[in-house]
């Protein structure tokens, strides 16, 4: 039994009334990568969206790229790349050198997407998105084992050779995100891993029996990766410093992260400074809070052995601890506390399950 831990998602979003600059934003994100794999962390994710008036991450493989070359030994994550707006062959060939840049250490996370704008923006049609997404996974693997592949769902294209290779052999691991059963049970078809995100540990189980029976059923060799992705937030401040657990210090930029979700959704050609998020009702702000892992390291740390345990014993758990508004100081020192305290006792939360 084991857990492996992450730090994301990278989406260099700019908070409403944040004046820092672009590439001060990009610059932050790279130097939170570098802190990241210094202070021991297993992964690192930028996650992607198009057209958004807060500036949200719209190339995860260029900001993957810069990571690979800033750093040595940890993966570099897309959580998850909208793989039916890509050309399967450019996406192969970005993924490949991507790939080498970083000797090896992409994971290669992938989704449906969801918002009208992103599909009509990028001449896509929605309804086309689950094929589209099945034909890039078969794409990607012929390209990566060195076969001629043809250009997707358009007609009449030559078959043609993805060059250079991925460093490593076959090409990135490949994961889907999914919240459905069609769509999970999907991910255990045709990926090497299912990225789970905004579920309890009981609906963690069950997504997770549901891949793991579908890849099973596949007769593909090797194994498979169960993947969860949650905001998380721990605290080590003395009991009159402590905020409510750090509550009241996450609050304002969880309340943005995850209202600019429905924000978006619904957005047309927007464009000027991003605006904040309407007030909360009580209701509001309990079922936020519910959805964060707060509290101290070992509370943090105890919740999200939960998971491991509902994922069958092997989590690879992404900490969203990537929040747009918080401070610069801040931001590093939460990072700081959950790779320091709350990761090892993770860690050995894992290994005595091992043990037991």
């Amino acid at each position: 039994m084991s857990i492996a831990l992450g730090f994301g998602l990278i989406t260099c979003q700019r908070f409403p009334g944040d004046e820092t600059s672009d590439a001060e934003l990009y610059a932050h994100a790279l130097d939170l990568a570098v802190q990241s794999e210094q202070l021991g962390m297993d992964s690192v994710w930028v996650s992607e969206h198009h057209f958004v008036d807060d500036g949200y991450l719209p190339s995860c493989l260029p900001l993957c790229a810069a990571i690979a070359a800033r750093t040595s030994r940890v993966q570099i994550g897309t959580g998850v790349l909208l793989a039916p707006l890509h050309d399967p062959l450019r996406l192969a060939e970005d993924a490949a050198v991507t790939d080498l840049i970083s000797a090896g250490r992409l994971i290669l996370g992938i989704g449906l997407g969801w918002r009208d704008e992103e599909f009509a923006g990028l001449g896509v049609p929605l309804k086309e998105r689950v094929p589209r997404m099945v034909a890039a996974v078969d794409t990607l693997r012929r390209a990566w084992r060195g076969e001629l592949v043809a250009g997707g769902p358009r007609q009449n294209l030559a078959a043609v050779p993805i060059r250079p290779l991925p460093a490593r052999p076959g090409g990135p691991p490949l994961w889907i995100g999914a919240m459905s059963e069609r769509a999970v049970r999907r991910a255990g078809r045709i990926a090497d891993g299912f990225m789970a995100t905004e579920v309890s540990p009981a609906m963690l189980a069950e997504q997770a029996g549901l891949a793991r029976a579908e890849f099973a059923a596949s007769g593909r060799a090797g194994s498979f990766t169960i993947s969860l992705n949650l905001p998380v937030f721990a605290w080590d401040g003395p009991e009159a410093d402590r905020a409510q657990d750090g509550w009241d210090l996450v609050r304002d930029s969880l309340r943005y992260t995850t209202w600019k979700y429905d924000d978006m959704e619904g957005a047309h050609g927007r464009g000027g400074a991003p605006q904040p998020a309407p007030p909360m009702t009580k209701a509001e702000e309990d079922a936020l809070r519910e959805s964060i892992i707060l509290g101290t390291p070992r509370q943090v740390a105890e919740r999200i052995n939960e998971y491991r345990q509902a994922a069958g014993g092997d989590l690879d758990f992404v900490a969203r601890l990537y929040f747009p508004g918080l401070s610069w100081d801040l931001q590093q020192r939460a990072l700081r506390i959950f790779a320091e305290q709350v990761a090892p006792l993770a860690r050995e939360l894992a290994a005595e399950g091992s043990r037991g």
